[in-house]
């Protein structure tokens, strides 16, 4: 006799409640729930260095830390950026009050177990926000910044290495490659 694994559909407002009592953060997509794999001191070295970068510029924008859970109503996906920036005043979802719906900007810090999700699948979902105007890729493995910005039709990407730099226009702010990754990390692949 042979069995099948039969997954688990969870409803959103489980997850809410696993979220609200678990000491790790999760994911939520299609009735699924995944824990999110721990950062190392130097990814956390990197989101702290671009939130101290970006400041509080523009005037009434808000940089966030990974403990924001952002939802993507158009997907279903409920996830924790490494950094959110909101301007203006922030946006609830509608089946979760503690899940902000209009970032203008996400930075996500890679690693190696989520590198290719975060460069891929995760930023298609993030491409569904409507408020959202660039999502901000920053390597482990080498200084590198990718930024993809959203444009009349589509997203145009820009990349930066050692000696260059990124312009941010959602946050009217320009991130050097050399001032986000320093000489102060231990190491760059984390």
């Amino acid at each position: 006799m042979s069995t099948t694994a039969r997954r688990v559909h969870y409803p959103y407002e489980q997850y809410v409640a696993l979220e609200e009592e678990s000491a790790i953060r999760h994911e939520y997509l299609d009735g699924e729930i995944y824990a999110m794999a721990g950062g190392s001191p130097d990814h956390a070295a990197l989101a702290a260095t671009v939130i101290r970068l970006l400041g509080s510029r523009p005037p009434g924008c808000r940089a966030f830390t990974s403990g924001l859970r952002i939802r993507i109503a158009a997907s279903g996906l409920s996830t924790y950026p490494d950094v959110a920036v909101v301007c203006g005043r922030t946006a609830r979802a509608v089946d979760d009050p503690l899940a902000v719906t209009n970032p203008v900007l996400l930075v996500e810090i890679t690693s190696h177990s989520t590198e290719e999700y975060d460069r891929g699948e995760k930023r298609r979902h993030y491409g569904q926000i409507p408020s959202l105007r660039e999502v901000l890729i920053v390597s482990h493995r080498e200084p590198y910044l990718t930024l993809h910005r959203r444009d009349v039709t589509d997203w145009i990407t820009f990349e930066a290495r050692r000696g260059q730099a990124v312009v941010l226009e959602a946050v009217a702010a320009r991130l050097a490659v050399d001032d986000v990754y320093g000489n102060d990390l231990e190491d760059i692949a984390t």
